[in-house]
C-alpha cells in the first residue's frame, strides 16, 4: 500500500476516547499503522480494540498513565512507532513532552516545544501579539508582581478589572474587580489558586469586556513558510468556561471584521514560529462590521471542535496534521479555501444537569447514535462500555451541518432526539433546551449566558424516561445477563480476535 503520509509509518497516539479512534480513522486512510495507549481502566475500550497495536501505560489514574511522558514515549519506542500524535488535553500542549518526543528520534504531530513555551505564558504571548501588531484587551502585565504594583496597574486599567493568571486556563483563577476595596483580596485569591493549581502564581491584569461573544479562528502552518486560517469558529455557549455548543460561522461577523480577524491570527502564528495546526481565541464586542476583537490566548493542538471547521469549510485537519508533520507542504492554500452553510456540535457529557451536571459513572446499557444526512458522531464509547471516574466524561460529539444555521440547529435537535443513551445520565435534554431557547434562535449568546440561565435550562430539561422505557431497564438490570454460546459469542471482529494483532 502506498503511504500518503510521507515517512511516518507507525503512530502512537498518546490519548484515548473519541480523539483517539478520530486519529486512528484518518491514519487508516492514510496507509499508517497504529498504536494505542492504555491504562487499566482503559483496557476494552473502543480506542484500543480500533487500534493496529495496543501498549499497557499503568494504572487508571491520569497522572500513573495518559499523564505520564517518559511512559508514553517508552511505549512509542518499544512498539517501533516513528511518530506520536498527542490529541488534545493531556499532555498535548506541555512543551516537555515535545521536546522528549524529539530527543526519542520520534515525529511530535504538533508544534514546535518552542512555539508551545512562546504561546503556554498568557503574559508572553501577549507582549508578543503587542510586537506583531494583533488586537489585545487593554490591559497591564507588571514584571513587579507586589500587590502595591498589581493593585496600581487595576486602577490605570479601570473598572471592571479582571485579573487573570499568566499560566493555565479553564477560567482558574481568573477574578473580576468592580471596586478599588475589592482588589486585595481578589489578588490574594487569583495568586493562591493559580500556584495551587499551576504552580506559577504570575498574574495580569486586563479590562472586563462585559457580555462579550467567545471566537476562534484555526490557523495551520507547515514547514515551508506556509500559513493560512480556516475561518472562525463560535464557542460563546460555555458553563463555566467550558464549551458545551460550538458553530461555524459565526452569526455576529461581518465579512471586514471575518478577514480582519483571519490575519490577525496569521500574524501571530507567524510570530510564534508556529508550525502544524493551533487555534487563536478571541474575545468579540459588539457584531457586525462594527465590531471590535481582542487577542485571547493560543491552543498549540488540535482542538475538541475541529470537526465544525471539517464540515464547513471540507477538509480534514487530522489528515493535514499528520502530512505536515511528516514535512509535505499544506494540502491547501488560503485561495483555496471558503465556508459553506453552517456547522453545530454538541458535546453529549456523561453527568446529570439536574444535580448540578455531576459526572456519571457506570456501564452504557444502550447506547445509539443518531444517522441521516448532514449528521456526523465522533464518540469513544459503545454499547456494554464503562465511563469511568478517572477521566473526562464526554461520551461523543453530535456534528450537525445545514445549508443554513436554522437548518443545522433543527437538524441537531432532532438528532439529539435519536441520540439514545441508557445506564448514565446525559446532558442531552438539557442541549436540547439550549438549542430551543429563543436566545439561541436568535443568535444572541454570549459567554455568559450559560452562567446566568444554566440552572433554568437544567431544571426544565430534568425528566424521567417514559414509564414503559424504565420498566424494561428495570427487568434488565434484574435479569443476570446469560452467558453466550460460543456460537453466540460476540461477532464483533476487534472482540473476537482480540488477541490477533499483527
Amino acid at each position: 500500500m502506498t503511504r500518503a503520509g510521507g515517512g511516518i509509518r507507525r503512530l502512537l497516539i498518546a490519548n484515548r476516547g473519541e480523539i483517539a479512534v478520530r486519529i486512528i480513522r484518518a491514519c487508516r486512510e492514510l496507509g499508517i499503522e497504529t498504536v494505542a495507549v492504555y491504562s487499566d481502566a482503559d483496557a476494552e475500550a473502543v480506542h484500543v480494540r480500533a487500534a493496529d497495536r495496543a501498549v499497557r501505560l499503568g494504572p487508571a489514574p491520569a497522572r500513573d498513565s495518559y499523564l505520564d511522558a517518559t511512559k508514553v514515549i517508552a511505549a512509542a519506542l518499544a512498539a517501533g512507532a516513528d511518530a506520536v500524535h498527542p490529541g488534545y488535553g493531556f499532555l498535548s500542549e506541555r512543551a516537555h513532552f515535545a521536546r522528549a518526543c524529539e530527543e526519542a528520534g520520534l515525529i511530535f504531530v504538533g508544534p514546535p516545544a518552542v512555539a508551545i513555551e512562546r504561546m503556554g505564558s498568557k503574559v508572553g504571548a501577549r507582549r508578543l501579539m503587542v510586537e506583531a501588531g494583533v488586537p489585545v484587551v487593554p490591559g497591564e502585565a507588571p514584571a513587579d508582581q507586589s500587590d502595591a504594583s498589581l493593585v496600581a496597574a487595576i486602577a490605570r486599567v479601570g473598572f471592571p478589572a479582571l485579573i487573570k493568571p499568566s499560566a493555565g486556563g479553564g477560567g482558574i483563577g481568573m477574578k473580576v474587580v468592580r471596586a478599588a476595596a475589592a482588589a486585595p483580596d481578589a489578588l490574594a485569591a487569583a495568586r493562591r489558586e493559580a500556584t495551587a493549581s499551576f504552580g506559577d502564581g504570575t498574574l495580569y491584569v486586563e479590562r472586563l469586556i462585559e457580555r462579550p461573544r467567545h471566537v476562534e479562528i484555526q490557523v495551520f502552518a507547515d514547514a515551508h513558510g506556509h500559513v493560512v486560517h480556516l475561518f472562525e469558529r463560535e464557542c460563546s455557549a460555555q458553563r463555566r468556561h467550558q464549551k458545551m455548543v460550538e458553530e461555524s460561522t459565526c452569526p455576529a461577523l461581518g465579512p471586514s471584521v471575518r478577514e480582519a480577524m483571519g490575519q490577525a491570527a496569521v500574524a501571530a502564528a507567524r510570530a510564534a514560529g508556529y508550525r502544524n495546526a493551533g487555534t487563536c481565541e478571541f474575545l468579540l464586542e459588539g457584531d457586525g462590521d462594527t465590531a471590535r476583537f481582542y487577542f485571547l490566548e493560543m491552543n498549540t493542538r488540535l482542538q475538541v471542535e475541529h470537526p465544525v471547521t471539517e464540515c464547513v469549510v471540507g477538509v480534514d485537519l487530522v489528515r493535514a496534521q499528520l502530512l505536515v508533520a511528516a514535512g509535505e507542504p499544506l494540502p491547501f492554500t488560503q485561495a483555496s479555501l471558503s465556508q459553506r452553510g453552517h456547522a453545530i456540535e454538541c458535546r453529549i457529557y456523561a453527568e446529570d444537569p439536574a444535580q448540578g451536571f455531576i459526572p456519571q459513572a457506570g456501564p452504557i446499557l444502550l447506547y445509539r447514535e443518531p444517522q441521516g444526512p448532514g449528521i456526523r458522531v465522533d464518540s469513544g464509547v459503545t454499547r456494554g462500555s464503562t465511563v469511568s471516574v478517572h477521566y473526562d466524561p464526554m461520551l461523543a460529539k453530535l456534528i450537525v451541518w445545514g445549508e443554513t444555521r436554522e437548518s443545522a440547529r433543527r437538524r441537531a435537535i432532532g438528532a439529539l432526539k435519536d441520540f439514545a443513551v441508557l445506564g448514565v445520565r446525559t446532558n442531552i435534554p438539557f442541549m436540547l433546551q439550549l438549542l430551543e431557547h429563543p436566545q439561541f434562535i436568535a443568535a444572541a449568546i454570549d459567554t455568559g449566558f450559560l452562567d446566568r440561565e444554566g440552572a433554568a435550562l437544567a431544571a426544565a430539561s430534568a425528566s424521567e424516561l417514559p414509564p414503559a422505557a424504565l420498566a424494561a431497564l428495570a427487568e434488565h438490570l434484574r435479569i443476570p445477563p446469560k452467558r453466550p454460546s460460543a456460537a453466540k459469542a460476540d461477532t464483533d471482529p476487534f472482540v473476537s480476535l482480540k488477541d490477533w494483532r499483527g
